[in-house]
């Protein structure tokens, strides 16, 4: 008979693991009270390396100003970059201003612009995305690395297979998104991996008027609620 591997270290892991069910559900729970109470927001997400004097942050801190001038909250990761400039524009504009924090290695750390009741700290990547996709009511998607993408392609699948309701996703910066664009529809559309309506879940724009026109667009015509 094969010997079993390491089982007093499977074991210990087995038991670690039933305790942080208590962690996550606690990181749910505050979550879902704080973000239930602060209203209908767009969630801005970008690189946390893009600099202060770059044209994304600007064009990003212009995006954001105009997303509370037309009603809605801005949510970002909290960090720096992208989402300095998204909570930057928000709190300028005079408007709600939420960062989702979590704890990196590298990189993050909460920036100045956050409104001082409405920064939510999380240890668990997982749970800080359940709260992105269920409080936003669209995602204005700037120039990022794979943070970025992963909350992309998730929104995308969510809505794609109709596990949440369909809102805006906004890709901003043709230059930068153009060749992922075309890979999907030469590549992922070709070989029969996505159907052709998938491509209309995603907005490619360059300014902040047309971030503005599709949202406004897409809710004269649908409610604002939570996406589950």
């Amino acid at each position: 008979m094969r010997k079993e591997q390491h089982p007093k270290g499977w074991n210990a892991i087995k038991t670690n693991d039933s305790w942080a069910i208590f962690k996550i559900m606690g990181e749910f729970v505050n979550g879902f009270e704080k973000m239930s109470k602060i209203g209908p927001c767009v969630s801005i997400f970008g690189s946390a390396r893009t600099k202060s004097d770059q044209k994304y942050y600007l064009l990003a801190e212009n995006i954001a100003r105009r997303i509370v001038e037309a009603g809605y909250g801005v949510i970002t990761g909290g960090g720096p970059g992208i989402m300095e400039a998204g909570n930057k524009g928000a709190h300028i504009g005079g408007g709600t201003s939420v960062g989702l924090n979590i704890e990196l290695p590298f990189e993050q750390h909460d920036n100045p612009y956050i409104d001082s009741d409405k920064s939510l700290d999380f240890d668990y990547f997982f749970v800080r995305k359940v709260m992105f996709v269920k409080y936003s009511q669209g995602f204005v998607v700037m120039p990022g690395g794979f943070g970025t993408l992963d909350e992309l392609f998730e929104a995308m699948t969510l809505i794609q297979t109709h596990k949440i309701e369909k809102f805006p996703i906004i890709l901003v910066g043709t230059e930068f998104w153009e060749g992922l664009i075309a890979w999907i529809k030469s590549t992922l559309l070709s070989f029969g991996n996505i159907s052709p309506d998938d491509l209309n879940l995603i907005h490619l724009v360059d300014s902040e008027d047309e971030v503005i026109d599709i949202l406004d667009s897409f809710y004269k015509e649908s409610g604002l609620s939570p996406n589950f």
